[in-house]
């Protein structure tokens, strides 16, 4: 199992008050690293945004998203290299499951055709009688002093 290629994608949030230069060599730094390690299907950059809610006093992050298939020791260090890198503010690693296609029922020949359903006649039910209070159930119970 240890030679099977597994998808995964990362999502990265880095400091932007680091400045410009510096995101962007972080940026690079990591392009690189899942470039030697991983087939790299996709990056997207989505650049600059406001953060949910302030992680280490900062309001406004840096998105990067990778989509990677790699062997699956590589995210551990991926994981590792990410948790002591100054600048990242958050990281998560997950590996995405191929989703398989459920199989298509067989196609029935246009000379069969589905037999109809058969009609369900519904009967109907006698009406309950509505509960009415009768002068002699009233007399039957006791009063009250």
């Amino acid at each position: 199992m240890a030679n099977q290629t597994m998808r995964y994608e990362t999502i990265l949030i880095f400091n932007c008050a680091l400045g410009e230069e510096a995101v962007t060599a972080l940026v690079e730094k990591f392009k690189t690293l899942i470039a030697e390690n991983a087939t790299v299907e996709k990056i997207e950059e989505w650049g600059k945004r406001r953060l949910a809610y302030p992680i280490e006093d900062e309001n406004d992050g840096y998105y990067v998203l990778w989509h990677f298939e790699c062997k699956p020791d590589f995210p551990a260090e991926l994981n590792r290299v990410l948790e002591i890198t100054e600048g990242v503010l958050r990281s998560l690693v997950v590996r995405n499951e191929v989703e398989q296609q459920p199989a298509k029922p067989a196609a029935q020949p246009v000379s069969e055709a589905p037999a109809p359903a058969p009609e369900v006649q519904a009967e109907e039910a006698p009406a309950a009688p509505a509960p009415e209070a009768s002068a002699e159930a009233l007399a039957a119970t006791p009063e009250q002093e």
